[in-house]
């Protein structure tokens, strides 16, 4: 570890005080056992999002599908990695029945990596799509993929089913995307956006997000803002890693507000059509208000 490692650590053991949410927990709690009792997940709970209170207190919520164990066991995650369960048939149902009785006007919807499935899960997003369609045609949906391995099968299969937003997280820069993915790479993320913004229908956004705080560099970010900007990706969400536990990647850095405000520029400049960039902004947080404010331009 060097002396700069060193100094880094230092900082990043004392938490910011934005990191210090505070929310209604009977909101939360009744928002939980609602879903509990539909038997669905929720990427809020499963992944300790930092926005948890906020989204749940709202009534709204990020679906996320094909069960709580991941195939994968990338060192940042904090969904559970394990034996992945058999394919809900009547999840999508659920999801969309969700989406009714929270009355979301926008739902994202989300998955575990499923690297068992011959399909890669690709064909449960496709039937909780046109579920949550059939009983919400006026809600806006969402998707956040998995890489499905680069197949363009399977976002052929996707793309189909004409969401809104095509999401998919490239994470981080390409020198630290092989120390904290698993099995993903970095150009095979920048390939799942190229594709789908080539084959989607025009009305079709793509989006992807990364996390700060890993050790990456000033001129590692604006290389990734101009590859995404290559393949013509519209939104782009910025956010604080947090490390989920000891065994996970070791975070090095709290970035202090003024170079998330900095990256807003720099991203804002290079032509994309929406970008969020603060430590608590997650991938799906705020998806409605950031599709809404390309639609009303």
């Amino acid at each position: 570890m060097t002396k700069h490692e060193h100094a880094n650590v230092s900082v990043a053991t004392k938490k910011p005080t934005w990191l210090k949410v505070t929310y209604d927990q009977k909101k939360v709690d009744k928002m939980e056992d609602m879903l509990k009792g539909m038997k669905l997940n929720t990427v809020c709970a499963e992944a300790n999002c930092p926005n948890l209170g906020e989204c749940f207190g709202s009534g709204t919520a990020s679906f996320i599908i094909l069960g709580p164990n991941c195939t994968r066991a990338c060192r940042f995650c904090d969904i559970p990695h394990g034996n992945p369960q058999k394919v809900d048939l009547f999840e999508p149902l659920r999801v969309a029945q969700a989406t009714k009785k929270l009355e979301l006007s926008h739902v994202v919807v989300t998955s575990v990596d499923r690297d068992d499935l011959p399909d890669l899960g690709a064909d449960q997003f496709v039937r909780t799509i046109h579920a949550i369609r059939e009983l919400n045609p006026d809600t806006t949906i969402e998707v956040l993929t998995p890489d499905f391995q680069g197949r363009t099968d399977c976002l052929d299969k996707v793309i189909a089913a004409k969401p809104d937003v095509f999401n998919h997280n490239m994470e981080t820069v390409r020198s630290i995307t092989p120390k904290v993915r698993n099995r993903a790479t970095y150009d095979c993320s920048l390939g799942v956006l190229k594709y789908v913004k080539e084959h989607a229908p025009k009305e079709t956004y793509v989006k992807t997000g990364i996390m700060l705080g890993l050790g990456e560099k000033d001129d590692e970010v604006y290389q990734l803002m101009d590859d995404l900007r290559a393949v013509d990706v519209d939104f782009l969400t910025i956010g604080q890693y947090v490390q989920p536990g000891p065994k996970n990647y070791r975070l090095r850095e709290w970035v202090p507000m003024e170079r998330y405000q900095k990256y807003y520029k720099e991203a804002m400049s290079r032509g994309f059509k929406f970008v969020a960039s603060s430590p608590l902004v997650r991938s799906s947080y705020k998806a409605k208000e950031e599709l809404e404010s390309v639609y009303n331009k």
